[in-house]
């Protein structure tokens, strides 16, 4: 009788981007991508993507509403690398020039099901006083190059920042074969189900009564 033994694990990640709080700026939009370690690989879905420009309720005067949906499959052989979401939020200035207004991350969540997270975003800032009045007059402010940077760490330790707003994201997590080459990342007990048909975990799956 021949042994299904997996080479590698599937991640699946469905969710969306739910919305932000920045009390002091409007018309944001948020860019986003997924960070991930060299044996990482995209299977399907998008691994970067940009919401719409969104504005302020009347009825809540701080919370940006986006729903953005995320939807890709990573496969890999180890957890070393586990992927992040990186986001940018981007709005107009006085000047009605895009510039950053945050940055964030955050490590998708590891044990399957839904999940909700709040990430704490932050700007860099310039070093002197006439560094950010040019910056501020000039439209330019500071950002890095690659806003993966954020999700890597190294080399901002120099960096100046200031924490700024919050963006809200909601994970709905699937994993395959996991426990097949020996990582368990389900709580203990009765609560981390398996399906009998199927090798994927379907914890926290939602059924229509």
């Amino acid at each position: 009788m021949a042994t299904n033994n997996p080479s590698m694990f599937l991640l699946t990640v469905n969710g969306q981007i739910e919305g932000a709080n920045f009390p002091e700026f409007d018309n944001l939009y948020c860019k986003y991508c997924f960070v991930y370690g060299h044996d990482w690989v995209p299977s399907s879905g998008l691994e970067e993507g940009i919401t719409q420009i969104t504005c302020k309720g009347i009825q809540s005067s701080h919370k940006l509403i986006w729903n953005f949906p995320l939807e890709t499959t990573f496969k890999s052989t180890n957890p070393s690398g586990w992927p992040q979401l990186v986001m940018s939020v981007y709005g107009p200035d006085a000047f009605g020039n895009d510039v950053i207004r945050g940055y964030g991350a955050t490590h998708i969540p590891f044990t399957p099901g839904q999940h909700t997270r709040t990430i704490p975003m932050f700007v860099p800032e310039p070093s002197w006083r006439l560094q950010k009045f040019t910056s501020w007059l000039l439209g330019r402010r500071p950002e890095y190059t690659d806003p993966k940077v954020v999700a890597q760490g190294e080399g901002r330790e120099v960096t100046r920042v200031r924490s700024q707003g919050f963006v809200t994201v909601s994970f709905h997590i699937m994993t395959k074969d996991m426990k097949k080459l020996g990582y368990d990342t389900g709580p203990s007990g009765p609560a981390n189900t398996q399906s009998a048909t199927s090798s994927w975990s379907t914890e926290g799956q939602p059924y229509n009564m």
